[in-house]
């Protein structure tokens, strides 16, 4: 089955892009014992850190559907994270992951940035698999996140 995504600039705190961001910690809170994705203990990614000059926040399209999102974060070093990835349960097992993650590379690509980081938590083996297959490698720990356990970073 093939899916068609497309992707579209956004916010993460307005419209669509924040409905997205509300579901994707509403699950990480319930996989991660009601951690809050915007607590101070967190690295920061709000509309300031994925927006405009140097952050960026996509939300992809099924149709008249937004299924998934996710935003860019310029790094103190010039390199860029990988925030808020989510895709939406329903569009889930369909490739969307991997199109978002491609999508997210290559904007980054075209902002300037060299090399992107990002992580995740034990409770998603699902999204460091997908890292993993897209060559990313395995790093020490770039952000002080709290919950995850792999932080990994590609040249682009």
């Amino acid at each position: 089955m093939s899916i068609e995504i497309e992707f579209r600039a956004a916010a993460v705190d307005r419209g669509e892009g924040a409905a997205l961001a509300a579901a994707m910690a509403e699950e990480i809170a319930r996989l991660y014992g009601g951690q809050d994705l915007n607590g101070p203990d967190m690295p920061k990614a709000g509309p300031a850190e994925l927006g405009p000059p140097s952050g960026a926040f996509l939300v992809g399209w099924n149709g008249e559907q937004p299924v998934c999102c996710g935003g860019i974060k310029r790094l103190p070093d010039g390199a860029c994270e990988i925030k808020r990835m989510f895709v939406a349960p329903a569009a889930r097992g369909q490739g969307v992951a991997r199109l978002l993650l491609h999508a997210l590379e290559e904007l980054a690509r075209r902002m300037g940035y060299a090399v992107a980081r990002l992580d995740t938590g034990p409770e998603q083996p699902h999204a460091r698999r997908l890292y993993e297959s897209e060559g990313y490698r395995e790093i020490e720990n770039f952000n002080a996140n709290p919950v995850a356990t792999y932080f990994a970073e590609k040249r682009l």
